[in-house]
């Protein structure tokens, strides 16, 4: 059959133009073909660390490679943030985002980015419970007997985050405010190091990750006063909540996966597909249940407007 020359020509025309989503959409089918980086900004062992291992373990073993997770601790996760918007935009790094990233987005005036014009959202893990735990050494059982033992004491009682600006420390100074407690800061890199002089004495309260508490509180080494949700915790029912005793306190944070701007859609997307079929997996929800987390299974887009909400609303705390 022979076609007319226009008919010939805008058939041509046609192949070439589709060639690019055709090579995109091959490239995301078979993505991911060699190890895959997952930046965590905080130390091994934090609340954090948890949850990207958990998903790291669940995306090797879906997509055939591995996800090796690295720990970038320092500068209030913004260096493992920067390291991941100046690598390639090819899916192969990875950041694991926390509710730090947003209030570092509006806390530091000279970053070298923008945290929500330059990382794609791909996908949230999960909201993360805060603990209000002290070292057993401190005399106070509940929040009341802390507010008035800190009162009493001041200048006397140290407390530990995962680091200036963290959410860790935001949550601990937003008790101070709305308790009228004195108590004297302690930053760390990352909440790992400073449960453990929290553990250790060093320090005396903390408000923590509730995931990277938990063996501790169970096993006697913290003794939680108080849960900083706004319900009360299935994991920890006998443990009340921060806002019983300081009417409207509540903090708490969460994680999810980002990538450089520009990485190509349907490795987004695919990345989403893989994660969300993570959260719905009854072995990671229970896992999750267990160290107190909410799932949060988003969309693309979704999740991106997510980070954006909670960039404007932790930036106005």
């Amino acid at each position: 059959m022979t076609l007319p020359r226009r008919h010939f020509l805008s058939l041509a025309a046609g192949a070439v133009l589709s060639t690019p989503a055709v090579t995109r959409l091959a490239w995301a089918q078979t993505y991911p073909t060699r190890p895959v980086r997952l930046i965590v900004g905080f130390p091994a062992g934090s609340s954090a660390d948890i949850a990207a291992r958990l998903m790291g373990q669940w995306l090797a073993d879906r997509l055939g490679q591995p996800f090796v997770v690295e720990n970038r601790p320092g500068a209030g996760s913004n260096i493992a943030a920067e390291m991941v918007i100046r690598a390639a935009p090819d899916g192969y790094t990875l950041l694991h985002m926390t509710a730090t990233n947003a209030i570092n987005a509006t806390l530091y005036d000279s970053l070298n980015f923008n945290f929500v014009r330059d990382i794609t959202a791909v996908a949230g893990i999960n909201r993360v419970a805060y603990v209000m735990e002290v070292n057993p050494s401190v005399p106070a059982k509940t929040v009341p007997e802390f507010i008035a033992y800190a009162k009493a004491n001041p200048g006397k009682i140290n407390m530990a985050s995962g680091g200036n600006g963290t959410v860790l420390h935001v949550a601990g100074e937003l008790f101070k405010m709305m308790s009228g407690v004195n108590m004297q800061h302690v930053p760390y890199r990352g909440d790992a190091p400073a449960l453990t002089d929290l553990v250790g004495g060093q320090v005396q309260v903390m408000f923590a990750g509730l995931p990277s508490s938990l063996e501790h509180i169970r096993a006697g080494k913290l003794r939680p006063l108080a849960v900083a949700t706004a319900a009360r915790l299935e994991v920890l029912p006998d443990v009340p909540t921060v806002g019983e005793f300081v009417p409207g306190y509540e903090a708490s944070g969460w994680t999810g996966i980002g990538v450089p701007k520009n990485t190509p859609a349907e490795i987004v997307e695919r990345l989403n597909r893989e994660i969300n079929a993570g959260l719905a997996a009854s072995k990671i929800k229970a896992r999750l249940a267990d160290l107190g987390s909410v799932v949060i299974a988003l969309p693309p887009t979704d999740f991106g407007k997510f980070i954006a909400d909670e960039t404007e609303k932790l930036g106005a705390r």
